[in-house]
């Protein structure tokens, strides 16, 4: 790595290597050049906390504990409609009853295991926001597995629920599960606002200048994949893990939106929105009045 180069980790899901491949792969003008690691969002969460990287894609639940050393960056991360968590069961949706009705005929959850992604992801605080809104008796125990294991588990039996995100949206059904709710239907259907998934930030040390000229680099790289999304493909691929070629186009297609190359108001106010209900609930610490600032 030279001194001129950025240290980046982000996921090697579709929507990231989507966005950040012209950028990774020197194909911005004047953009600062990054060395790359690919890390799932457990892993850079805690590498936010403990300040390693210059640049990260995290869960938007983690800002909280991350915003005196870290800029939340307008651009590059993932909210959008349509696109939450699922809790998935094996049991059938029994059809015809409301999301409480169906929570209580599963027992409401209480004394069943639930796996999720991680306890500091916004997936979790979507599902707790759910579960305190909806599920009367409460949930039963948390199990935090990475989240490629959480269906299989489900599947298996060596846990009750699910709690996933991603492209298992498209998949679940492979795995004989069931969708119990959608945490996303629930966010929008009591907020009216988009649903805040992951975000990109940054060193505050590294200046307000390079913090403006990285955004740029971000949306251009955005941009530049939208314009041609076949020079992307081959990176997106490679990194997809086997992933189906049509499945991951429905992954970009729901994660890298017009929210992806600018947060705008509604972007920012879903991501208020989601850290002062969390907060209120107690689940983060609240959000001082300029910690969304940029740069």
């Amino acid at each position: 790595m030279t001194v001129e180069q950025l240290q980046i980790a982000y996921s090697p899901c579709p929507n990231d290597t989507f966005v950040f491949d012209a950028l990774a792969h020197d194909r911005v003008p004047g953009a600062p050049a990054l060395d790359v690691t690919f890390a799932d969002i457990d892993v850079t969460n805690g590498m936010a906390e403990r300040g390693e990287f210059d640049v990260l894609k995290v869960s938007y639940a983690v800002l909280p504990y991350v915003l005196d050393d870290y800029a939340l960056l307008p651009c590059g991360g993932a909210l959008g409609r349509g696109c939450g968590p699922l809790v998935l069961t094996r049991e059938a949706d029994t059809g015809g009853t409301s999301l409480l009705e169906r929570s209580r005929e599963l027992g409401g959850l209480t004394g069943r295991t639930v796996a999720v992604p991680s306890e500091k992801s916004t997936a979790y605080l979507l599902f707790r926001l759910w579960a305190a809104d909806t599920v009367a008796d409460g949930v039963g125990e948390i199990v935090v597995m990475p989240f490629h294991e959480i269906m299989p588990a489900v599947r298996d039996g060596k846990v009750d629920a699910g709690l996933v995100i991603h492209e298992a949206r498209f998949t679940y059904r492979n795995y004989g599960l069931h969708k119990l709710a959608d945490m996303g239907e629930h966010w929008e259907h009591t907020t009216g606002l988009p649903i805040p998934l992951g975000a990109i930030i940054a060193k505050r040390s590294l200046g307000e200048q390079k913090l403006r000229l990285l955004a740029d680099s971000i949306r251009t790289s955005v941009r530049a994949a939208w314009d041609d999304p076949e020079v992307s493909r081959p990176y997106v691929m490679e990194h997809a893990q086997e992933m189906d070629p049509a499945v991951a186009d429905q992954h970009i297609g729901l994660y890298v939106n017009e929210f992806t190359a600018e947060l705008g108001e509604d972007g920012y106010a879903a991501v208020r929105g989601l850290l002062t209900r969390a907060a209120a609930e107690g689940l983060v610490p609240p959000l001082g009045p300029d910690a969304l600032r940029f740069p």
